[in-house]
């Protein structure tokens, strides 16, 4: 069946606006209980800092305790940290309320099953297949209890901590941390503080409107100018859920998802511990294809999101992958994104290799690319339309096999994105030109 409600990540929009609502969200806490917890047990329930979170959280407590569940308040923690706490409270599933990268309007809403992982895409239709059915609510001796477990957040944190290498801390390093005044505000610093380090907050003063505001791993043009003033050894920007981080090397210089995942391969390309092929997405630099090749390392393409990053993973037994965006998966530390534990695996290999990052990211260099959003009226199919097809293969034979086209629709708005990488900028972007021509104008047709 076609899924309504749930998307790549969950349940997400506009505050006020179906389906983030108050009356929407009790009906997907009994929908989900009836599907993730039929006979009771208990959930999880964590949060970032949005202002609209407490409402959906009295939401889905309420939900939850009517369908007969125990319901256990985490607080404001990474999403990540739910993940994690599931599984070490024994939790029967978790939720999770953020809207993750985006600003304090919006929201969502989305599970983790028993053992930390997302749902598999049957159980959020058989969660969808509920919420057309009246709210449960159970008679008075049947019901749940609520109780806050914020203190149980200090498990995560040693949790993160326990992911570096045995003896290894981050004394004697300054760094810079942005939170983007999100969930990882209070746990993010205090890891990197008991691990030794000397740190320089930014983004940590949440005001339930100012999450991912012109900070984090979205705008992480304050860390850079913070790192060069402070003179920090690197700086690590979150975004609003923590799942997420981007890092700036001690001269001010952002270090990308794809970037990162060069410098952890490398690393444990060294040590023996690189499990199976790296994997990235079609949108992933081709530089960092190109450079693994050159480490001998197999290098793998999913479709953009980290579901189909992890399904890849799995299916290859790899254990390293994820996106320019800062969403990694180290499958070797923990089940789902992180952007803490990714930051910390980085900074355990400046300590043990006593190079700065700038270094050891030199050797990649990242391709020169372009997306051009091409608006289309209605949804269609532009790879299947003769002229465009025709553009692409004059584009790729131009390029050759160092660089790349890719045409993809957008899953949540009217666009077709345009993306060509090469060696040359110039070149790079002339071609981006005409495919993006080619396709308006076979939008126009169709």
């Amino acid at each position: 069946m076609a899924r309504r409600y749930f998307g790549t990540d969950g349940v997400r929009g506009r505050v006020g606006t179906h389906p983030m609502t108050a009356a929407f969200a009790l009906r997907l806490a009994g929908a989900a209980a009836r599907v993730l917890s039929p006979s009771g047990g208990r959930v999880l329930v964590g949060k970032d800092t949005r202002l609209s979170g407490y409402m959906f959280e009295s939401a889905l407590e309420a939900g939850f305790v009517a369908a007969g569940v125990d319901v256990l308040l985490a607080g404001p923690l990474p999403t990540p940290g739910i993940a994690y706490l599931v599984q070490r409270l024994e939790c029967d599933f978790g939720a999770v309320i953020s809207a993750s990268h985006n600003l304090f309007d919006d929201n969502g809403i989305k599970f983790f099953d028993r053992s930390g992982a997302k749902l598999a895409d049957e159980l959020e239709e058989a969660i969808e297949s509920h919420l057309d059915e009246p709210a449960l609510t159970l008679e008075s001796g049947a019901l749940g209890r609520a109780t806050r477990v914020d203190s149980e957040r200090t498990l995560y944190q040693s949790f993160c901590a326990s992911t570096m290498p045995t003896g290894t801390t981050l004394a004697g390093m300054k760094l810079v941390i942005d939170c983007a005044n999100g969930a990882t505000y209070k746990v993010a610093p205090r890891v990197l503080s008991d691990l030794g380090a000397e740190i320089v907050p930014i983004g940590c003063s949440p005001n339930g409107r100012n999450i991912n505001d012109g900070c984090g791993s979205t705008n992480p043009g304050l860390l850079k100018l913070t790192v060069s003033g402070v003179r920090a050894d690197a700086g690590l920007a979150l975004d609003g859920d923590g799942d997420r981080v981007v890092m700036v090397d001690h001269l001010g210089r952002s270090l990308d998802g794809d970037q990162l995942l060069y410098v952890l391969a490398r690393a444990r390309l060294a040590t023996g511990d690189l499990k199976g092929p790296v994997v990235g997405t079609v949108m992933t630099n081709l530089g960092l294809e190109v450079a693994l090749a050159e480490l001998g390392v197999p290098f793998l393409r999913a479709a953009v999101g980290d579901r189909n990053v992890l399904q890849l993973l799995r299916t290859h037994g790899g254990s390293l992958g994820g996106e320019a965006s800062g969403h990694l998966l180290c499958l070797d530390k923990t089940t789902t994104g992180d952007g803490l534990i990714v930051a910390l695996q980085v900074l355990s290999v400046m300590k043990a290799t006593g190079k700065t990052l700038a270094e050891l990211a030199a050797g990649m260099q990242k391709f020169p690319q372009l997306i051009i959003n091409v608006q289309v009226a209605r949804r269609f199919d532009a790879a299947a339309d003769k002229t465009v097809v025709a553009a692409i293969a004059k584009v790729e034979q131009e390029l050759g096999k160092r660089g790349r086209v890719v045409l993809r629709a957008s899953g949540t708005e009217p666009v077709i994105r345009v993306m060509v990488e090469g060696e040359d900028a110039q070149a790079v972007g002339r071609h981006a030109a005409t495919l993006a021509e080619a396709v308006r104008a076979a939008a126009m047709a169709a």
